[in-house]
């Protein structure tokens, strides 16, 4: 592996920005660069399902020619991944099962062609839990992606190969989804920063049946680079109803915000959520550098509502897991054997169970909105826990069982219930050297606030500049 492979696969999107109108470096020699960094170190990794190798040079050539024509588009010649969930045109779409592999995509999704518009270079698709299913970063189909930290060890899921891919140098835009920490997940894991933004904010097509819990978001390693992904990716389109009338924000142009005076709520377990003490102490460092460096005015709180956060997760994600159950008498033998287990918790409940469920969960979310108006900022941990090995569904020292991952990331599923943007900005690093994540969340509509939130913690607190200890597969 060579350096130029290193600092191109590291570089910022803004820096590629800035390198190609200076005429330093090509999208094609970029491109090359970061392919060759995959060939040599993916393997060691697996957070690929696909790499375009042809596919991403002929689109690096074309932003070559757009760029010499004055044509560029915001992200041109910017290489970026995809995760699997997402179609992209000619590609197969597996979502980590085998009950579904082997579907090739007709056209791009929605958000997918939003980046190619804007100049973006497709170098893959990135590698998933099964359906989306878990906090654990495995599948039938490609197997284990593992933590660029220490091999064997969590990447998060579902969105864990854009996690793996940001953390290891390949390439700076990442595209993932968060149906219950899915995009916030993997950058604790693995190090990085990841937005969940608002609900209905990037279009969301087709439009889940999980009651509007998934949010497609970025996964860059800086903000800046998240808050100009976001900037392409957002805006209405008429196939999702839910998405937002309003147009994207100016976010890079806006990123430098003032967190002097801003009113912080932290809370370190919800009221209720176990929490390592390693990473309590690291997330109360974290708080204390909003309060200090950063002069906002923090106040640690118990939400009311934190208590009532357990049954509600464990009934929805169980009950939007259990609507596969008419796929178990075919392919059960091939199924992740956890998620099989969480289908069968949640194949039985009836629609009454269903709908008396959602009216306290809307209950739950008007109280969650209640308290966020009073605040600028709520800050917690991202997971009770850094990463562990890939095969378990808990570490060792926690109670086991058969599905339940949402134990140890009690405080990422309820702002999917509620819509609220969120955010997982790296805070620091354990004493064996695994990466550690801040939560901020805002109001709805307030990505912005978000952003700058985190671009002003990752500026006090520059964790983007380490770099795992990963060299090339054996």
């Amino acid at each position: 592996m060579t350096n130029l492979q290193s600092d191109i696969g590291y570089a910022s999107a803004i820096e590629l920005k800035e390198s190609y109108a200076r005429g330093d470096t090509t999208p094609v020699e970029v491109v090359k660069a970061v392919l060759e960094r995959i060939n040599a170190i993916n393997p060691r990794i697996n957070a690929f399902s696909l790499v375009m190798h042809e596919e991403a040079l002929a689109a690096a050539r074309q932003s070559e020619q757009r760029l010499r024509n004055r044509e560029a588009g915001p992200l041109e010649g910017i290489p970026v991944t995809i995760k699997d969930a997402f179609d992209v045109a000619g590609q197969e779409t597996s979502t980590g099962s085998y009950a579904i592999k082997g579907q090739v995509a007709a056209t791009d999704n929605v958000v997918v062609e939003r980046l190619r518009k804007a100049g973006a270079v497709i170098i893959g698709k990135t590698t998933m839990s099964e359906f989306a299913w878990s906090g654990m970063s495995r599948n039938p189909v490609t197997g284990i992606t593992h933590n660029p930290w220490r091999h064997g060890l969590n990447a998060g899921a579902s969105s864990a190969g854009a996690g793996a891919a940001a953390a290891t140098g390949f390439g700076p835009l990442h595209l993932g989804s968060d149906g219950a920490g899915s995009i916030r997940m993997p950058s604790h894991f693995c190090g990085i920063f990841g937005l969940k933004p608002t609900y209905g904010r990037v279009p969301c097509v087709p439009v889940t049946n999980n009651d509007y819990g998934t949010h497609p978001g970025p996964m860059t390693r800086t903000v800046a680079d998240a808050a100009l992904m976001l900037e392409t990716m957002a805006g209405p389109h008429f196939l999702d109803h839910t998405s937002c009338e309003a147009r994207p924000d100016a976010y890079l142009a806006k990123l430098k915000g003032s967190m002097k005076g801003k009113r912080v709520a932290f809370s370190l377990d919800l009221g209720h959520a176990r929490v390592d003490d390693e990473i309590a102490d690291i997330v109360r460092n974290a708080a204390r550098t909003f309060a200090g460096t950063l002069q906002a005015d923090v106040e640690e709180v118990i939400p009311d509502w934190g208590v009532l956060g357990p049954e509600l997760g464990r009934f929805f994600w169980s009950v939007y897991c259990g609507r596969h159950a008419r796929l178990l008498a075919d392919w059960e033998g091939r199924m992740s054997p956890d998620l099989v287990a969480c289908i069968r918790a949640g194949a039985n409940f009836s629609a009454a169970d269903y709908i008396n469920m959602r009216e306290r969960k809307l209950t739950y979310v008007a109280r969650i909105s209640s308290f966020l108006e009073n605040w600028d900022f709520l800050i917690t941990p991202v997971a009770s826990v850094a990463a562990f090995p890939v095969e378990r569904v808990r570490p060792e020292d926690w109670p086991e069982h058969a599905w339940d991952w949402l134990a140890w990331s009690e405080f990422l599923y309820p702002f999917n219930m509620s819509s609220h943007p969120a955010a997982s900005v790296p805070c620091g690093m354990t004493a064996a050297g695994l990466p550690v994540g801040l939560q901020i969340v805002s109001r709805r509509f307030n990505d912005l606030g978000v952003l700058q939130a985190a671009a002003a913690f990752q500026e006090a607190l520059p964790m983007q500049r380490q770099r795992p200890p990963i060299g090339p597969a054996a």
